[in-house]
Protein backbone atom coordinates (compact mmCIF):
# COMPACT_ATOMS: atom_id res chain seq x y z
CA UNK A 1 0.00 0.00 0.00
CA UNK A 2 1.21 3.53 -0.73
CA UNK A 3 2.27 5.72 2.17
CA UNK A 4 -0.59 8.17 2.82
CA UNK A 5 0.52 11.51 4.18
CA UNK A 6 -1.76 12.97 6.82
CA UNK A 7 -0.40 16.49 6.38
CA UNK A 8 -0.12 19.07 3.63
CA UNK A 9 3.55 19.07 2.50
CA UNK A 10 3.38 22.67 1.23
CA UNK A 11 1.83 23.93 4.45
CA UNK A 12 4.59 22.23 6.43
CA UNK A 13 7.21 23.69 4.09
CA UNK A 14 5.74 27.15 4.68
CA UNK A 15 6.16 26.70 8.44
CA UNK A 16 9.73 25.56 7.93
CA UNK A 17 10.40 28.50 5.60
CA UNK A 18 9.20 30.93 8.27
CA UNK A 19 11.36 29.25 10.90
CA UNK A 20 14.54 29.31 8.79
CA UNK A 21 13.75 32.85 7.59
CA UNK A 22 13.37 34.20 11.10
CA UNK A 23 16.17 32.25 12.80
CA UNK A 24 18.55 31.21 10.03
CA UNK A 25 19.59 27.70 9.06
CA UNK A 26 22.65 27.50 11.29
CA UNK A 27 20.76 28.58 14.42
CA UNK A 28 17.82 26.23 13.82
CA UNK A 29 18.10 22.66 15.04
CA UNK A 30 16.05 19.77 13.74
CA UNK A 31 14.26 19.58 17.11
CA UNK A 32 12.93 23.09 16.48
CA UNK A 33 11.76 22.05 13.03
CA UNK A 34 9.97 19.05 14.57
CA UNK A 35 8.32 21.33 17.15
CA UNK A 36 7.27 23.93 14.54
CA UNK A 37 5.77 21.38 12.17
CA UNK A 38 4.36 18.84 14.62
CA UNK A 39 5.87 16.05 12.52
CA UNK A 40 8.27 13.37 13.59
CA UNK A 41 11.84 13.36 12.34
CA UNK A 42 11.13 10.27 10.29
CA UNK A 43 8.17 11.95 8.54
CA UNK A 44 10.26 15.05 7.83
CA UNK A 45 13.17 13.03 6.46
CA UNK A 46 10.92 10.75 4.40
CA UNK A 47 9.16 13.71 2.79
CA UNK A 48 11.88 16.35 2.45
CA UNK A 49 15.24 14.71 3.14
CA UNK A 50 17.68 15.90 5.81
CA UNK A 51 17.84 19.34 7.36
CA UNK A 52 19.93 20.77 4.52
CA UNK A 53 17.54 19.40 1.90
CA UNK A 54 14.65 20.90 3.83
CA UNK A 55 16.42 24.24 4.03
CA UNK A 56 17.08 24.30 0.27
CA UNK A 57 13.43 23.50 -0.44
CA UNK A 58 12.28 26.24 1.97
CA UNK A 59 14.68 28.77 0.43
CA UNK A 60 13.51 27.86 -3.09
CA UNK A 61 9.91 28.35 -1.97
CA UNK A 62 10.78 31.75 -0.50
CA UNK A 63 12.52 32.90 -3.69
CA UNK A 64 9.72 31.68 -5.95
CA UNK A 65 6.81 32.98 -3.89
CA UNK A 66 8.20 36.12 -2.25
CA UNK A 67 11.18 37.46 -4.20
CA UNK A 68 10.32 36.59 -7.78
CA UNK A 69 6.95 38.44 -7.84
CA UNK A 70 8.70 41.62 -6.67
CA UNK A 71 11.35 41.26 -9.37
CA UNK A 72 8.73 40.65 -12.05
CA UNK A 73 6.75 43.70 -10.93
CA UNK A 74 9.89 45.83 -11.13
CA UNK A 75 10.78 44.49 -14.58
CA UNK A 76 7.31 45.15 -15.97
CA UNK A 77 6.63 48.50 -14.30
CA UNK A 78 7.96 50.76 -17.09
CA UNK A 79 8.14 53.99 -15.06
CA UNK A 80 11.92 54.00 -14.70
CA UNK A 81 13.30 55.60 -11.53
CA UNK A 82 9.84 55.90 -9.91
CA UNK A 83 9.51 52.12 -10.26
CA UNK A 84 12.82 51.61 -8.45
CA UNK A 85 11.78 54.09 -5.74
CA UNK A 86 8.51 52.18 -5.29
CA UNK A 87 10.45 48.90 -5.08
CA UNK A 88 12.57 50.26 -2.23
CA UNK A 89 9.53 51.76 -0.49
CA UNK A 90 7.79 48.36 -0.55
CA UNK A 91 10.97 46.60 0.53
CA UNK A 92 11.57 48.91 3.50
CA UNK A 93 7.93 48.69 4.55
CA UNK A 94 7.99 44.89 4.40
CA UNK A 95 11.27 44.66 6.33
CA UNK A 96 10.45 47.20 9.04
CA UNK A 97 6.72 46.76 9.73
CA UNK A 98 4.14 44.02 9.85
CA UNK A 99 4.31 40.30 10.48
CA UNK A 100 7.84 39.79 9.15
CA UNK A 101 9.43 42.95 10.55
CA UNK A 102 13.09 42.55 11.48
CA UNK A 103 13.35 39.13 9.80
CA UNK A 104 15.31 40.52 6.88
CA UNK A 105 15.19 38.63 3.61
CA UNK A 106 15.68 34.87 3.70
CA UNK A 107 17.88 35.01 0.57
CA UNK A 108 20.00 37.84 1.98
CA UNK A 109 20.31 36.00 5.28
CA UNK A 110 21.37 32.86 3.39
CA UNK A 111 24.22 34.76 1.71
CA UNK A 112 25.87 35.09 5.12
CA UNK A 113 25.37 31.49 6.20
CA UNK A 114 27.45 29.25 4.02
CA UNK A 115 28.50 27.93 0.67
CA UNK A 116 26.41 24.82 0.08
CA UNK A 117 26.39 24.39 -3.73
CA UNK A 118 22.58 24.06 -3.97
CA UNK A 119 22.09 27.17 -1.84
CA UNK A 120 24.73 29.06 -3.83
CA UNK A 121 22.96 28.25 -7.12
CA UNK A 122 19.66 29.50 -5.72
CA UNK A 123 21.27 32.69 -4.44
CA UNK A 124 23.08 33.33 -7.73
CA UNK A 125 19.78 32.95 -9.60
CA UNK A 126 18.08 35.23 -7.08
CA UNK A 127 20.77 37.87 -7.56
CA UNK A 128 20.63 37.59 -11.36
CA UNK A 129 16.86 38.17 -11.32
CA UNK A 130 17.10 41.09 -8.91
CA UNK A 131 19.83 42.69 -11.01
CA UNK A 132 17.83 42.05 -14.21
CA UNK A 133 14.79 43.77 -12.70
CA UNK A 134 16.90 46.78 -11.75
CA UNK A 135 18.49 46.78 -15.22
CA UNK A 136 15.07 46.76 -16.92
CA UNK A 137 13.87 49.66 -14.77
CA UNK A 138 17.06 51.61 -15.51
CA UNK A 139 16.65 50.99 -19.24
CA UNK A 140 13.12 52.42 -18.99
CA UNK A 141 14.53 55.39 -17.07
CA UNK A 142 17.16 55.96 -19.76
CA UNK A 143 14.55 55.78 -22.52
CA UNK A 144 12.49 58.42 -20.71
CA UNK A 145 15.46 60.77 -20.19
CA UNK A 146 15.54 60.31 -16.41
CA UNK A 147 19.17 59.21 -16.07
CA UNK A 148 22.28 61.35 -16.00
CA UNK A 149 24.25 61.15 -19.23
CA UNK A 150 26.76 58.31 -19.40
CA UNK A 151 25.19 56.21 -16.65
CA UNK A 152 26.41 52.60 -16.83
CA UNK A 153 23.21 50.57 -16.64
CA UNK A 154 24.88 47.28 -15.73
CA UNK A 155 27.02 48.75 -12.97
CA UNK A 156 24.08 50.80 -11.67
CA UNK A 157 21.84 47.72 -11.61
CA UNK A 158 24.50 45.90 -9.58
CA UNK A 159 24.77 48.87 -7.20
CA UNK A 160 21.01 48.94 -6.64
CA UNK A 161 20.89 45.17 -6.09
CA UNK A 162 23.62 45.51 -3.47
CA UNK A 163 21.66 48.35 -1.88
CA UNK A 164 18.63 46.04 -1.59
CA UNK A 165 20.79 43.50 0.27
CA UNK A 166 21.99 46.30 2.53
CA UNK A 167 18.41 47.34 3.31
CA UNK A 168 17.58 43.73 4.15
CA UNK A 169 20.58 43.33 6.43
CA UNK A 170 20.23 46.67 8.20
CA UNK A 171 16.48 46.22 8.73
CA UNK A 172 17.12 42.86 10.40
CA UNK A 173 19.50 44.67 12.76
CA UNK A 174 16.79 47.19 13.67
CA UNK A 175 17.73 50.15 11.45
CA UNK A 176 15.45 53.16 11.33
CA UNK A 177 13.21 52.93 8.23
CA UNK A 178 13.56 56.65 7.55
CA UNK A 179 17.34 56.28 7.39
CA UNK A 180 16.93 53.40 4.94
CA UNK A 181 14.59 55.50 2.78
CA UNK A 182 17.08 58.37 2.75
CA UNK A 183 19.84 56.02 1.65
CA UNK A 184 17.72 54.64 -1.19
CA UNK A 185 16.75 58.18 -2.26
CA UNK A 186 20.39 59.26 -2.28
CA UNK A 187 21.30 56.32 -4.51
CA UNK A 188 18.56 57.21 -6.99
CA UNK A 189 19.49 60.91 -6.88
CA UNK A 190 23.03 59.97 -7.89
CA UNK A 191 21.62 58.41 -11.08
CA UNK A 192 19.08 61.10 -11.89
CA UNK A 193 19.55 63.63 -14.67
CA UNK A 194 19.84 67.13 -13.25
CA UNK A 195 17.11 69.53 -14.30
CA UNK A 196 18.43 72.12 -16.75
Amino acid sequence: MPDIKHFDPDEVLERVERLFWQRGAAATGIAEVVAATGLSRSSLYATYGGKQDLYVKALRRYVEQRSQPMFEALTGDGRGLPAIAAFFDRLIEARCAGEHARWGCMATNANAEGTDPDVRRLLDRHHDRLRAGMRAALAAAEAQGQLRPGADLDASAELLALLAYGVNTRSRAGADPDALRKGASAALDSLRRENP
